[in-house]
């Protein structure tokens, strides 16, 4: 009989009970005698952010399509669970089995946001693992992490004792099988370790180590043993349609993020927007076979009940079965009274001709995400999006019954002008102009609404922009100011409503994205200051993070506002993502110059994706 880690009376006391007791449809229930080994996967935040996450539900499927093995999932407890469990002493318990999560053999930790990195050490020590992977005995699990943060993994790495560099669908076996030889020969911790460190993919920090120059960059870095690899290419599916998928995913008691079915349309982007890390990280593009999702989708609906269907993907237009896929979808989900969610659309006719077929009479609002303002500024980020495209896309939108429009915009981009931030608020303005224009008196739904908001440019690793300096918080805020100035010039103004992100957040997500191993300290110096949960805007205590920097005498703008030299060695520089530094030298080069790199489909720009033998590379070669 399965037995719950919490008593009746601690889940009458927090909030949303059900986010730790397990036994959702569909999740997986093994004995333990009857497998080898134990894997805790953890998503370091609360239940409802981690169980929209399709990478952990394709990793939860994948291991437990295994007999030797069982997957189970643990979340961040929310802070009324985390302080009784601490009073208690109530260890951090597995969802499937209930068990504490220090018996396993293996915690894998998803990380997908920077801020996130005082929940892992939450996650930690409320299992009772030590938070230093130098001090874990051998009673203890391997704790390894996955995610798009692991392409920089130095300012954790002293917390893990392996990272899985890519996508996880081509090397756990060999991993388990390896973990699996050791285990039955008995060797130390230390000895798996190392091996492991020489399986493709797989990075063991403890075997690595910088030095420094005087002014701070890194000097050099490299392995400390024998025989490990001195750079690390990532892992990566070249036949998405034939890779594991999750047709039974695991459906929460509670409303989520994202309550519905995820269909994974095609990984990768042709576009290649300069500041965007998984434009690069993704790269090349490999769609799935249409025949391939229709089937999906149908099981998927069927094995949830969910009511809507998101096609997921960086940019959902450029899928060269869109709108097969869709008719399909629109058939298949009338009978079923299922939505389609179609996000990463683009603002052109194609675009706007899939929404209004899969929108019905009240339409809901468009989201475009031009990125900047002015066109100079979208050459630069090489977004390849004119005015007049948008213009026209919303004039289509209007005459096609839309009046919301979303607009999503950055502030403080390299090489960015006054003249650049009032353009966010003259792009705005124009639109809703069109839509006046457009739209005669009798046949207006109301005003048109355009919601313009503008998140704060944060430099990210294997970006043409990695060598960028970051604003600093003051001049985040004057350039939001301006925009809200700007706005409220506006003819339309009351059509327009502005929103913007927290200044103080973006600075410190800056300093984490590009930092190196000598941030772990300011890392556990801030947890001890009681920092978790440092994305919830509630949450996040800011001048914690400043004393934490200030007793470890390091300076949050070495991290932020200093623009890099073309020829300083990055704390990521020996990981290989695919795409090769000349050529993101070369693209950063060019945003200097104003200048816009055809898309992949129109032109190859020798990025070095090409080396992995397929995808978006190959579509036109016989």
């Amino acid at each position: 009989m399965r037995k719950l880690a919490l008593q009746d009376e601690i889940l009458l006391q927090v909030d949303k009970p059900a986010r730790y007791i397990g036994n959702e449809v569909n999740s997986v229930m093994k004995r333990v005698e009857d497998v080898k080994v134990r894997f805790c996967m953890c998503f370091p935040d609360v239940y409802e952010i981690g169980m929209s996450h399709l990478g952990i539900q394709i990793l939860y499927d994948m291991l437990n399509q295994w007999e030797d093995v069982w997957c189970e999932r643990v979340y961040s407890p929310w802070t009324d669970l985390d302080a009784i469990m601490r009073k208690e002493g109530i260890p951090l318990f597995a969802l499937e089995s209930q068990d504490p999560v220090k018996n396993f053999d293996f915690l894998g930790i998803t990380i997908q946001y920077e801020m996130c990195y005082t929940n892992i050490l939450q996650i930690l020590d409320l299992s009772g693992i030590p938070l230093k992977a130098a001090e874990r005995g051998e009673e203890d699990p391997i704790v390894i992490g996955g995610g798009p943060c692991t392409y920089n993994p130095e300012p954790i790495a002293e917390f893990f004792d392996l990272f899985y560099i890519g996508e996880g669908e081509t090397q756990y076996r060999t991993l388990l099988d390896l973990y699996e030889k050791h285990k039955e020969l008995g060797t130390s911790r230390r000895e798996f370790l190392l091996e492991a460190g020489k399986l493709s993919g797989i990075y063991a920090p403890g075997f690595y180590e910088a030095t420094y120059h005087e002014d701070g960059t890194i000097a050099s870095f490299g392995p400390t043993e024998d025989g490990l690899p001195t750079t690390i290419r990532k892992e990566i599916v070249m036949d998405v349609s034939d890779a594991c998928y999750p047709l039974k995913p695991v459906v929460p008691f509670i409303k989520v993020t994202q309550d519905r079915v995820v269909l994974e349309i095609q990984r990768g982007c042709i576009r290649g927007c300069r500041f965007c890390q998984a434009g690069q990280l993704y790269r090349p593009v490999r769609e799935r076979n249409v025949e391939v999702l229709k089937r999906y989708a149908v099981e998927m609906l069927k094995n949830t009940g969910h009511e809507e269907i998101s096609l997921s993907s960086l940019s959902s237009s450029d899928y060269s079965a869109l709108e097969e896929l869709v008719s399909f979808l629109i058939e298949e989900c009338k009978e079923r009274t299922v939505n389609i969610s179609l996000p990463s659309l683009r603002i052109d006719a194609f675009s706007l001709d899939v929404m209004s077929k899969v929108q019905d009479v009240k339409k809901s609002s468009l989201t475009f995400a031009p990125e900047a303002g002015s066109q100079r500024m979208r050459n630069v980020i090489n977004k390849g999006l004119t005015e007049e495209v948008i213009l026209r896309g919303a004039e289509e939108a209007f005459r096609g019954g839309w009046n919301k429009v979303k607009l999503y915009f950055m502030l403080g981009l390299p090489g960015e002008t006054e003249e650049d931030i009032r353009g966010i608020a003259e792009l705005s303005n124009k639109i809703a102009a069109v839509y006046y224009e457009t739209v005669p008196k009798e046949k207006r739904n109301g005003r048109c609404q355009i919601v313009a908001s503008t998140s704060f440019f944060i430099p990210k690793p294997f970006t043409p922009f990695q060598w960028a300096s970051q604003n600093t918080k003051q001049e985040f805020l004057d350039k939001a100011y301006l925009t809200k100035q700007s706005v409220l010039a506006q003819l339309n103004q009351k059509s327009i409503k502005y929103n913007w992100h927290e200044a103080d957040a973006s600075v410190l997500e800056g300093v984490l994205a590009r930092g190196d191993r000598r941030l772990s300290e300011v890392l556990l110096r801030v947890y001890k200051k009681g920092c978790i949960f440092d994305a919830w805007g509630e949450y996040f205590n800011n001048e914690a993070w400043l004393a934490a920097f200030e007793e470890c005498g390091l300076d949050i703008a070495f991290y932020t506002t200093r623009e890099r030299s073309l020829d300083e060695i990055f704390p990521w520089d020996f990981l290989d993502c695919g795409v090769t530094k000349e050529f993101l030298k070369r693209e950063w080069l060019k945003s200097k110059e104003e200048t816009v790199s055809p898309n992949c489909r129109m032109q190859c720009q020798g990025c070095g994706a090409n080396r992995f033998g397929g995808g978006v590379c190959y579509e036109n070669k016989n």
